[in-house]
């Protein structure tokens, strides 16, 4: 898998298993939504800055940015739209 992919799975992975939206991130990091929804299209080729931006949004290293997916997973779900229930 190529390195904006391995970069695209996980930074989904990652902010979808912290019950993040792309908007929540994209705050947290102070990047656009629209490039975070690239960089999950693997779009875009962000720095190692704007990985390590990622990574602590997140609460992780940047190396699982790049860890490669154990054969078999599944590409994360997306977050059920709409408003959290408070």
């Amino acid at each position: 898998m190529k390195a904006a992919k391995r970069i695209a799975w996980n930074l989904r992975r990652l902010r979808v298993s912290r019950q993040l939206s792309q908007e929540s991130l994209a705050v947290d990091a102070n990047v656009d939504v629209s490039y975070v929804s690239r960089l999950e299209g693997a779009l875009e080729n962000p720095t190692v800055g704007l990985l390590e931006k990622l990574a602590s949004a997140v609460g992780a290293d940047i190396s699982d940015l790049l860890a490669e997916p154990a054969r078999g997973d599944r590409k994360p779900e997306p977050l059920k739209s709409g408003r959290r229930p408070k």
